[in-house]
């Protein structure tokens, strides 16, 4: 039986489980007020719609989210890469109706498996090159661009009756470091952070977004606590007159969890004024997850929470006005999910993706078929960087070989390079980072030495110093953006050449 301090911590908890199914111990939460589920990749398959309906049987008000950002990032489509749009094409692209239309794809998408809140739109202004977490998650480095594409995504997506959750408040752009691993520090002059940084959430809360979430990064200015457990900086968002729900980042991040502890920072993070808890994915540990890891992570925060409770040091008031938030936003989506939804208008992903392609150097000669080397960086925690679907779709039934630059030594790499441009067909060499990676480089390098016909295709941030062969720029990791550079390559369509580099 939960006692009453239990469930009104419930109200505010959102944790991930494993696997298809819900397990007891969750449907047991959901009936004492549980505020819902976040799904990761590891809960998506064919009965998706059926374990949504399973949890909003025990608890109706039920909050859903998943992250679905399109490109590079996808839950719904993890197992094969996402065949929508992402953020940095379609900044490039810079059609906000496109953008509005992907964002009620999104959305639409979302609904069709009984969730309610996607986990985007980013609103990080991806201001540094080197960002391992945010990249080509973000719409640009240009806070114009970004504030104007992020309102009009939040558009298709609320508009459709499903919550938008802009990310990761106050701004998670200008930093080299991953907060799943460690806690970045923004060093960036503050009037320069508060006039880039913020303006895109500023332009999320003047749209009516629903949800905003919190970023695990130290703003010294602003305080030694990271964001999500900086009142100081959560305040902000208050203080610009935002009455939405205040999402945090992943609390199993070791920017938390190995600092203040998933206990400590829920408790902490409420105090700070975040509403809802994101408790975090329960297979993020790999071979070390314990087999409930699910239920010891929640329980772990939820103990937090009821012992700050009991000793004084988060206020009652405080997390009953949370949970009056979420079950706020909870019942706003159910009001309109009842009501008719207009039809969508026509979206046509693939025509997107064709726009954005541009050629940089010489536009190469139409291959008859495709060698792949895949050379990108490996996946993070957010991001499948190196999920194999983008190197499936682009070589299709030719060669494809995959290789770690960062740990092969060169006599290994060589070794590929003769094999591959030794294969029928056109030597295609698959990366993301061309200006942040030397070893990606050096292998575009001496690859053009022994197949001056090869390619790049890349499909990390567009390249800003070129390179020795010529690339299709993707600015996704997607089976989407894969396909299209493929049939580019093919000569099915042709590709704007990007004569100069900017």
């Amino acid at each position: 039986m939960t006692d009453e301090l239990e469930r009104l911590a419930n109200g505010v908890l959102w944790p991930g489980f494993f696997g298809t199914e819900a397990p007891e111990w969750l449907r047991a939460e959901l009936r004492d007020g549980l505020a819902g589920v976040v799904y990761f990749g590891q809960n998506v398959g064919e009965g998706l719609p059926a374990l949504s309906a399973a949890i909003l049987d025990a608890n109706p008000d039920a909050l859903i989210g998943i992250d679905e950002e399109g490109g590079s990032v996808t839950r719904l489509e993890s197992a094969t890469g996402s065949t929508v749009p992402g953020a940095a094409q379609l900044g490039l692209l810079d059609d906000l109706v496109a953008s509005e239309k992907t964002g009620a794809e999104l959305a639409r998408r979302v609904r069709a498996v009984g969730a309610n809140v996607v986990l985007g739109p980013v609103a990080d202004v991806n201001t540094d090159p080197r960002n391992p977490v945010i990249g080509v998650r973000a719409f640009g480095d240009d806070e114009a661009l970004v504030s104007r594409h992020v309102v009009a995504t939040i558009d298709g997506i609320q508009d459709a009756a499903v919550a938008a959750c802009v990310k990761h408040f106050p701004g998670h752009g200008d930093t080299h470091m991953d907060s799943h691993h460690s806690l970045p520090e923004i060093t960036l002059d503050l009037d320069e952070f508060e006039r880039v940084h913020l303006e895109p959430f500023r332009a999320a809360v003047d749209a009516g977004v629903d949800a905003v979430m919190t970023a695990h990064i130290v703003v010294p200015a602003w305080g030694e606590q990271p964001a999500t457990l900086n009142p100081r900086v959560l305040g902000m968002l208050r203080d610009w007159g935002y009455g939405g729900v205040i999402i945090t980042d992943a609390l199993d991040m070791a920017a938390i969890r190995e600092t203040v502890g998933l206990g400590g920072g829920a408790a902490l993070a409420l105090a700070a004024g975040a509403d809802l808890l994101c408790i975090g994915n329960p297979t993020n540990p790999g071979d070390a997850a314990l087999p409930d890891q699910d239920e010891q992570d929640f329980r772990a925060t939820r103990d937090g929470i009821v012992a700050a409770l009991r000793d004084g040091s988060l206020s009652r008031e405080r997390v009953e006005e949370a949970a009056r938030r979420v079950a706020a936003l909870a019942a706003k989506l159910h009001a309109a999910a009842d009501r008719d939804q207009e039809p969508a208008d026509e979206f046509d992903a693939a025509e997107i993706v064709r726009r954005v392609l541009t050629v940089t150097g010489d536009a190469p000669a139409a291959a008859s078929e495709l060698a792949v080397i895949d050379a990108r960086r490996r996946s993070t925690l957010a991001v499948d960087s190196a999920g194999s679907y983008v190197a499936n779709a682009l070589a299709d039934d030719g060669l494809r070989v995959r290789l770690d630059v960062a740990s092969a030594p060169l006599a290994e790499q060589d070794r590929v390079l003769d094999e591959v441009t030794a294969a029928p067909g056109t030597t295609v060499l698959l990366i993301d980072r061309p200006d942040t990676d030397p070893a990606q480089r050096a292998l575009v390098e001496r690859a053009a030495l022994r197949d001056p016909a090869a390619v790049v295709v890349n499909v990390g941030l567009p390249t800003a110093t070129p390179l020795p062969l010529p690339s299709v720029e993707v600015a996704a990791a997607s089976r989407l953006g894969a396909q299209m550079a493929r049939d580019a390559l093919l000569g099915r369509f042709a590709v704007q050449q990007r004569t100069s580099v900017d």
